[in-house]
């Protein structure tokens, strides 16, 4: 015990000292840290910025290039926008959304207020003595005959930008001389010895006879030499040759000609010139005297001009932005071009109101009464009717449909038709566009008899729209651009392939590839036909069918059972 006690005082007599002693070291470090960081803070102060003591300077960062052209950060935002996969996902959403147009919520909401201030008027029962019950026309209402889909452009259009500059011709006219020297190829006599011409710059041209030693006079009194000196040679050279004389100096002229095309090197150099053309200015006269020498030229001048273009912003969805019944589904890049320079912009519509109104009634339940007895009978609305026409129409669609060759079914035509982007031929007009009454005119404006049925074939909603694709473009802005369709038998068969590829989560190919293909027989198998949406086909069912009157056909019943208790005589 007294073991454990020493320590324990010695400790607690220490503490004191201890607790000190870590008092004035802690202020001496505050002290040494208060005095460090305002020696740095007046370093900081009174040095010049450098690059070097920022913190993760590294140089000018590329978001510099957007201080001159800022609208190019949205450009490039909605070109990698396209190939964005959470931009994809977002949009695809967004696309299979089901929407109601505001004209159809506003036209059920109205007639539920008319019915609701006065229900009666719409479900009142049988009177007293009523044998049969009676149809209240429904208030009037609009229901839209369905959507179509059309495009417009934004972007870059091209603005010409002519250049042009001036080309002279360059002429010069250098003269040189040769020169001739006579020589003896054997010993000397008249003339030096030919060893005395130096062999590189000198060379043999000829040579003639020397001076004639003796004469004979002939009998007409002419003279001929009988008897010839030695030969003497001829030699060129291309430079005089000391303690020589030269018998001629020969000059000869050398003419240069060259364009100086040195005042069309910016346009040369310019991206946004795509071409160009000569023209001489300058051909009179063809020959003229340079430093004393005729030259003779076709062309001394020439003018060079450039086709050249600037970009220039362009819109023109205005008209489709201006109306509130439409509304923007997508937007893409059809070029490839980074970045994009030409979107199309798609939009969907309402088709055109039906001009005939078709009347709905609601009635009240059939009473039968028979021998004092009455019954109501109740009646529910059979919605499951059109749905079996149209499963079974579809069967009868796709066994005639069926090509064995290739065991597909419902397979379609590929087709397109083109337009001027920004411009004014568009030979893709097709639903809901009015369907032009003579053809002769878009021919003659560029477009082809086959767009014109397409035009006719998509008017009566045979034709799906598979997507758009730039044909022509320059400077990377889209010129002419193609639409590509998928054309089928009958509007059910269309209907089917455009909802069948979503449940088989089959899109489209790439409007350049898409070919139409049909669904194999395992495919068409997968397919639930109870959940495709064919609102659009069933007026076509019911027009041609006349389906009997309800009503009218249970009056003509309890009639009948009343005449045979009549003539029973009960």
């Amino acid at each position: 015990m007294k073991r454990l006690l020493a320590p324990l005082l010695a400790f607690a007599l220490a503490l004191p000292a201890l607790a000190q002693s870590s008092t004035e070291e802690a202020k001496a470090d505050g002290k040494a840290f208060a005095r460090e960081a305002a020696r740095a803070a007046q370093q900081a102060a009174t040095t010049d910025p450098d690059a070097s003591r920022i913190p993760n300077f590294s140089g000018t960062p590329s978001q510099s290039g957007y201080f001159d052209d800022p609208d190019r950060m949205s450009r490039e935002a909605a070109s990698a926008a396209t190939s964005n996969e959470a931009y994809r996902a977002i949009r695809d959403s967004m696309d299979r959304r089901a929407r109601f147009e505001s004209v159809d919520l506003d036209a059920v909401v109205a007639r539920s207020q008319v019915i609701s201030q006065d229900p009666l008027a719409y479900t009142s029962g049988m009177s007293v003595t009523s044998t049969e019950g009676r149809c209240v026309p429904l208030p009037p209402g609009t229901s839209s005959p369905g959507t179509y889909r059309t495009t417009c452009n934004t972007g870059y259009e091209l603005e010409p930008d002519p250049k042009s500059c001036t080309i002279p011709l360059q002429v010069n006219v250098e003269t040189t001389y040769d020169y001739l020297y006579y020589c003896s190829p054997v010993d000397p006599g008249e003339y030096p010895a030919c060893t005395g011409l130096p062999a590189g710059t000198c060379t043999w041209t000829g040579s003639h006879p020397g001076t004639c030693l003796q004469w004979t006079t002939n009998p007409d009194g002419t003279q001929t030499c009988t008897e010839p000196g030695d030969p003497v040679h001829e030699y060129t050279c291309s430079a005089e040759v000391a303690g020589w004389t030269a018998q001629a100096a020969i000059p000869e002229h050398t003419v240069t000609a060259a364009r100086d095309e040195r005042a069309c090197a910016a346009h040369d150099a310019n991206e946004m010139c795509v071409g160009f053309t000569e023209t001489c200015t300058d051909s009179s006269p063809i020959t003229r005297t340079i430093n004393g020498v005729a030259v003779t030229q076709p062309c001394w001048a020439w003018r060079r001009d450039y086709t050249c273009y600037r970009y220039k912003p362009a819109n023109d969805c205005g008209p489709l932005a201006a109306r509130p019944e439409c509304h923007v589904v997508a937007e893409h890049c059809i070029t490839d071009e980074v970045p994009c320079r030409t979107f199309e912009r798609i939009y969907e519509c309402p088709l055109p109101e039906e001009q005939e109104a078709v009347d709905q009634f609601i009635c009240d339940g059939d009473v039968y009464c028979i021998d004092g007895s009455c019954e109501t009978i109740e009646r529910q609305a059979n919605t499951e009717f059109k749905d079996a026409v149209v499963a079974l129409h579809s069967l009868a669609q796709a066994n005639r449909e069926f090509d064995p060759e290739t065991l597909t079914l419902f397979k379609g035509e590929r087709e397109t038709c083109h337009s001027k982007v920004f411009g004014v031929i568009n030979c893709c007009k097709g639903k809901g566009f009015p369907l032009i009454p003579g053809i002769s005119l878009l021919v003659a404006l560029g477009c082809d008899r086959e767009e014109i049925l397409l035009h006719e074939r998509d008017a009566q909603g045979l034709c799906a729209y598979v997507g758009t694709y730039c044909s022509d473009k320059v400077l990377g802005v889209c010129v002419t651009k193609k639409k590509v369709y998928c054309c089928f038998e009958s509007k059910l068969t269309r209907i089917i392939q455009e909802q069948g590829r979503l449940q088989l989560n089959k899109p489209w190919d790439k409007p350049k590839r898409e070919q139409c293909l049909g669904f194999s027989v395992d495919e068409f198998s997968r397919l639930d036909l109870s959940q495709m949406d064919f609102s659009e086909v069933y007026a076509e069912f019911t027009e041609a069918a006349r389906l009997p009157d309800e009503l009218e056909t249970a009056i003509q019943i309890q009639q009948k059972i009343e005449n045979f208790y009549a003539r029973s005589g009960r």
